[in-house]
């Protein structure tokens, strides 16, 4: 278990940018390695599997629909709470795969991107002093998020390969201190997902400490194994549970940046109070998009989810050939590997070398975890496959030919 480090006698922003990992020893914003590697891939045209963006549009009924709103005059700001269209189908989808029954007009929010649905609810319901506690690994905005809020990060590690938490540590973790239990499931950047025994006793530490239940799942769609099963649907989550997602993974569309939340109307409200000061709104003619695409039949859902386990089997095996050692994603975009077998022990000096011994681009694990676990992901490197199959195997080539040396 972890927690963030001092930020005393700082200014706002650097503790922010400390939270997140930014804050370079001369107090300046430091680059990240996202956008270190991304520029190192265009400098080198090694293949960018960095960053989790599709290199394929998504479905043509969905790119259709945003054409036909911006030429119909949808251009200008949708209501506050998102356009009804959208807020009426995501009211739908929850029904139609969840079993969860929601009031569009008061228990849906749109928002731009899951990105502000987390950032949002965190600066809604965090105080100076409030502990959140999240899975580690974790999605790099969660840190600066808290930071930014003025709460205290506490973390329960996930370890390669299986990724699962000792329950005993995510015991120890959430206390009557803890105001929010943020959940990413499934999980970036270990593809994991929650077992029913992870999720019970989330709902049950929920319960006893009186926390909310934040849950980003944005790749819900995008599991490799059997459906998803969000956290609200369970026995006694609903009333404490907030629910985020979005429509970028899901449809290929990740640069429109529409998200949503769902949650009970109080908990709506009060983040509601929050939204409307930061974006206020966005993306009018991808609002109805959004909402055409969700409510595409079923086998266009089982068919992306399909597609991405072909994609995840196919990079995995190549990095199997090559010599790493892999853990074999269940769901979402990523799947992670050691280099150890290799001989390399500092995956950020090797990401930094791959462009030139391999030709491909990956993001160290490092990057998602806080500084006293560093030395344990050290080895490991996130690898994207959400990217066109013949895109795969040629970068699963010229991993080959680094294992080769």
């Amino acid at each position: 278990m972890s927690d963030s480090p001092t930020t005393s006698g700082l200014a706002p922003w650097q503790r922010t940018a400390a939270g997140a990992g930014l804050l370079g020893p001369d107090g300046r914003i430091a680059a990240t390695v996202f956008a270190e590697m991304s520029a190192l891939a265009q400098r080198t045209g090694a293949i960018n599997l960095g960053q989790g963006f599709p290199d394929e549009d998504g479905p043509a009924a969905v790119l259709d629909a945003a054409v036909r709103a911006i030429g119909s005059g949808v251009n200008q700001y949708p209501p506050g709470t998102g356009m009804p269209v959208l807020r009426e189908a995501i009211a739908r989808h929850q029904r139609h795969w969840y079993g969860l029954e929601l009031d569009p007009d008061r228990e849906v929010l749109v928002t731009a991107g899951a990105t502000e649905a987390l950032a949002a609810t965190l600066l809604a319901f965090v105080d100076a002093g409030d502990e959140v506690v999240t899975f580690e690994p974790y999605y790099d905005a969660y840190a600066a998020m808290i930071a930014r809020a003025g709460g205290v990060h506490r973390t329960v590690p996930l370890r390669f390969p299986d990724w699962r938490p000792d329950p005993d540590e995510l015991r120890a973790a959430v206390t009557d201190r803890t105001r929010i239990i943020l959940v990413n499931d499934p999980h970036n950047p270990t593809g994991a997902v929650l077992d029913e025994a992870t999720a019970d006793l989330l709902v049950e530490l929920a319960e006893r400490h009186d926390a909310l239940l934040v849950t980003d799942e944005v790749y819900e769609h995008l599991r490799c194994d059997g459906p998803h099963r969000p956290l609200a649907s369970r026995p006694g989550a609903r009333a404490r549970t907030i629910s985020i997602s979005s429509g970028g993974k899901t449809f290929s569309t990740t640069g429109w940046k529409i998200g949503w939340l769902t949650a009970p109307a109080e908990l709506v409200t009060a983040v509601l109070a929050v939204k409307q000061y930061l974006t206020y709104v966005n993306g009018a003619p991808f609002q109805p998009a959004i909402a055409t695409g969700l409510d595409l039949p079923d086998e266009y859902f089982l068919g992306a989810a399909s597609s991405l386990a072909r994609r995840a089997k196919l990079l995995a095996d190549g990095l199997d050939a090559a010599g790493f050692a892999v853990s074999r994603p269940r769901a979402g975009y990523f799947v992670v590997a050691d280099a150890g077998p290799l001989g390399y022990d500092d995956a950020v000096e090797l990401c930094r070398r791959l462009p030139e011994l391999a030709g491909v681009v990956g993001i160290p694990v490092s990057a998602f975890v806080g500084p006293d676990r560093r030395h344990e992901v050290r080895r490991l490197v996130r690898f994207a496959f959400c990217k066109r199959e013949e895109v795969l195997r040629e970068a699963s080539a010229r991993l080959a030919a680094l294992g080769a040396r």
